[in-house]
């Protein structure tokens, strides 16, 4: 029997079948969820963040959820990192061309449209950019002789605990609300999106945004405060000696009254005086903490600030390195996101269907731009002119090309893929017998002028020590694969800079001397040509 290890490396013993049963049904910690901000501090925060990083990390989750509804860049930039996911068209990469592995891509992604809405499980999944962990239940069902995952559940962050971090996480539930229950094997897809090396509860960018969170809430705080009060005369009361309590209420209260009011009646011998604000609106700290703490949440988020702030610096091409730096983010976050996949959605799905010695198929994100794809274009071109042969249906899906159906009207000559697929065998022996017609009728072009048999020998040797057929046959195949003059005229140019300079000054000298020879003969007298 084959040792079996799940996605938290601990080896089980194959089942036949998974488990169906719904374990993540709803409890108290979805119905009653902890409102952690209010009243925020900075030792509180230290405290539940110390709390997740021992393996208890409800109530930083909870308050990781409300940074999100009341931060409204943050959600901004979170939203637009997980987004550059959700939105992407997707495919089923099998393991080979097998006729085997085949079958079980179709499968799974058989499976993948059947579910209600992969794209919302994606997004699911995002979550965990933010928290640094996400679960989701499969559901599992039995549809003919196939087990398939009928659906994935969401599963609340806040659920999930560890008794030692070493160990798999738990999930609390009604029956065990402190110690939790242990995962059952291919149960769940659970997904740790790692920023950097260490444990799930420390990998959420929202625990890296948090102080910033709190500083700019206090200062926004103070900001609204002062925003209230800006412009309005500072209202003082005097009284008289000797004035009793009551008076002095009824002085205080006409102050506030004229806050709102701008009418208030005061005891007499009481006095009102009203002084203006010189305060400058621009000499406020508020709004530069403000920006500054965005900004730090941009670079965590999305690497950089100039596509989510307005500054009077930047240029064009700064723009497109913060931009190729989202595209780096984009690729790493598909990456993870569609291992994590394969190895708690995929695996499974194969394993209690074909076998757990099977090999996987991959899920791929099509993340590539169509910058990326030029230059793929590119090299696939070298390659195909460099005579390596590349499968025609590879190139036709890599480029997301419509294959031409037989008999189907198609635009444009011979592709390249078409020129390195091998001919059936009688076209193969038919375009040799024409290759070989050719090259006789280019051998016969380039031939001398008929001389004296030891003269023609002796010149084919000078051209020969030269290397000429090493120069004439590139030149020769140029010219029979060329489809038209101006190819052929671009093909030389090309072929040009390859030649190597001493070759090539080898062979026009030995032509120089073969045309003197030749010149030199041609004049003499027919009784001397004989002789020579």
């Amino acid at each position: 029997m084959i040792s079996l290890f799940d996605q938290f490396n601990r080896e089980i013993k194959p089942e036949k079948k998974p488990e169906q049963d719904i374990v993540s049904t709803a409890t108290i910690y979805d119905n009653e969820p902890g409102f952690q901000s209010a009243g925020l501090t900075p030792l509180r925060l230290g405290n539940i963040l110390r709390e997740a990083t021992l393996g208890e990390p409800l109530r930083a989750m909870e308050l990781f959820e409300e940074f999100e509804e009341k931060d409204t860049h943050l959600l901004s930039v979170l939203s637009k990192r997980r987004g550059r996911i959700s939105g992407l068209n997707y495919k089923v990469e099998p393991a080979s061309q097998d006729k085997k592995d085949l079958e079980i891509a179709e499968f799974i992604l058989e499976v993948i449209e059947g579910l209600p809405d992969f794209e919302d499980n994606i997004k699911d999944i995002t979550d965990a950019i933010g928290k640094g962990y996400a679960g989701l239940e499969l559901c599992w069902d039995l549809q003919g002789s196939r087990h398939v995952v009928k659906n994935m559940i969401r599963v609340e962050p806040r659920r999930f605990m560890w008794r030692k971090l070493s160990n798999p996480p738990r999930l609390l539930t009604d029956s065990d609300s402190v110690e939790g229950v242990e995962l059952k094997p291919f149960k769940f897809l659970f997904h740790v999106h790692k920023t950097k090396s260490g444990h799930a509860t420390r990998q959420g960018l929202l625990r890296v945004c948090s102080w910033m969170y709190l500083f700019k809430n206090f200062g926004v705080r103070d900001w609204v405060k002062f925003a209230e009060g800006y412009g309005m005369p500072m209202r003082i009361g005097k009284y008289p000696s000797g004035a009793k309590k009551d008076e002095k209420d009824q002085l205080i209260a006409a102050l506030r009254y004229l806050a709102s009011d701008a009418a208030a009646i005061i005891p007499e011998g009481a006095a009102i005086e009203l002084i203006e604000a010189t305060q400058k609106a621009g000499s406020d700290p508020y709004k530069p903490l403000a920006d500054f703490a965005n900004a730090e949440i941009s670079k965590a988020v999305l690497g950089q600030t100039l596509t989510t702030e307005q500054g009077d610096k930047g240029s064009r091409s700064l723009g497109t390195v913060h931009e190729n730096t989202e595209d780096d983010l984009q690729k790493d976050d598909c990456e993870q996101v569609s291992k994590s996949i394969r190895r708690d959605f995929i695996r499974p799905l194969v394993g209690f269907n074909f076998g757990w010695d099977v090999p996987l198929p991959w899920i791929h994100f099509e993340y590539e731009s169509e910058e990326d794809l030029l230059a793929e274009a590119q090299r696939y071109k070298t390659h195909l002119e460099s005579g390596v042969e590349i499968p025609a249906n590879h190139y036709y899906e890599k480029f997301k090309i419509p294959k031409p159906e037989k008999g189907e009207e198609v635009l444009g000559g011979r592709s390249p893929v078409e020129q390195g697929r091998k001919e059936e065998p009688e076209e193969e022996a038919q375009e040799d017998a024409e290759e070989s017609a050719s090259k006789e009728q280019f051998y016969s072009a380039t031939e001398q002028p008929e001389t004296d048999d030891n003269l023609q020998g002796f010149l084919d040797r000078l051209l020969k020590e030269a290397g000429q057929e090493s120069l004439i046959d590139p030149v020769q195949d140029l010219l029979l694969s060329s489809k038209s003059l101006e190819e052929f005229r671009d093909g030389l140019l090309d072929l040009y800079t390859e030649i190597p300079v001493d070759q090539m000054g080898a062979v026009i000298q030995k032509a120089f001397e073969s045309s003197e020879l030749l010149g030199r003969f041609e004049s003499l007298p027919d009784d001397e040509k004989e002789d020579a």
